[in-house]
């Protein structure tokens, strides 16, 4: 009888073994176990998404920089277009920490070391320029310094990195707080404010659909303290390492740097403002 169990237990070790290796067999592949859903990539945007990242608020339409980036990094691992699977949340959703019902997050989210210690992040694949976007008239118009624009009165949404900048980089100890970014705007039409600094590809969107009074007046500097954008995954999900060797595929083809120029382009004319 002893020997039977003995036996019936090697057996079963020996099933748990095959069953291990099949499963570590199939890692890196689309059938890789630890997916959300195995034979799927499942991705989260925003709950609103919105030009130049994604087009006509329609992420599986792979019209937009993020999400024609997703499509081409599910091709780069295997995936078939109608294998990607869109599920949509808040920013701050994205960014809490917990559980999460997909593989990983797309949604211009910012790599910084405070998130980092509740989600995991890809590497960066965008590390986008800040803009200088004011209305007509503004006394940011024909500014060539940092000392130029701390003249100006500032505002941004809070908790943002614009916001950070302001502070960090500029120097502008007195900048205006506001919930989000409609309020931002709403500030500056009614005179509250002067300008406001967000990422090249928000100040796009801005100037050509939100608020077309307004315009981008400079660009300045990425934030050094800003990593840039990063794919966002469920703290310790071991699908970044093999998501990563697929974005390190599309830098070194370039295919990142088309999609960049082909969505985030701004206006060449524009002046630099560094310091």
């Amino acid at each position: 009888m002893a020997n039977m169990c003995t036996h019936i237990a090697a057996l079963a070790a020996a099933g748990v073994l095959l069953a291990s290796g099949a499963a570590a067999a199939q890692e890196g592949t689309i059938d890789d176990p630890r997916l959300h859903t195995p034979g799927k990539l499942t991705v989260a945007t925003g709950d609103v998404v919105y030009p130049p990242w994604m087009m006509d608020d329609n992420p599986e339409g792979g019209e937009g920089f993020e999400n024609a980036l997703v499509y081409a990094l599910a091709e780069e691992l295997g995936f078939a277009p109608e294998d990607v699977v869109w599920v949509r949340e808040t920013f701050d959703q994205s960014i809490a920490p917990g559980a999460k019902n997909y593989d990983f997050a797309i949604q211009q989210i910012s790599v910084t070391e405070a998130r980092a210690e509740v989600v995991t992040f890809s590497q960066v694949y965008f590390q986008p320029d800040k803009a200088v976007v004011a209305l007509p008239g503004s006394p940011v118009e024909g500014a060539t310094s940092f000392a130029d624009l701390r003249e100006a009165r500032w505002g941004a949404a809070v908790g943002t990195t614009d916001f950070t900048y302001l502070e960090s980089v500029m120097g502008i100890e007195d900048a205006a707080v506001y919930d989000d970014q409609i309020g931002v705007f709403q500030a500056m039409q009614a005179n509250q404010i002067d300008a406001t600094v967000v990422a090249l590809p928000t100040a796009l969107f801005l100037t050509a659909v939100q608020v077309p009074d307004a315009e981008i007046v400079a660009l300045l500097p990425p934030d050094e303290n800003d990593r840039g954008h990063g794919l966002l995954f469920e703290f310790g999900n071991p699908l970044a390492e093999w998501i990563d060797e697929g974005l390190d595929a599309l830098k070194e083809r370039g295919v990142i740097e088309d999609l960049k120029n082909t969505w985030l382009v701004a206006d060449p004319n524009l002046p630099v403002i560094t310091e």
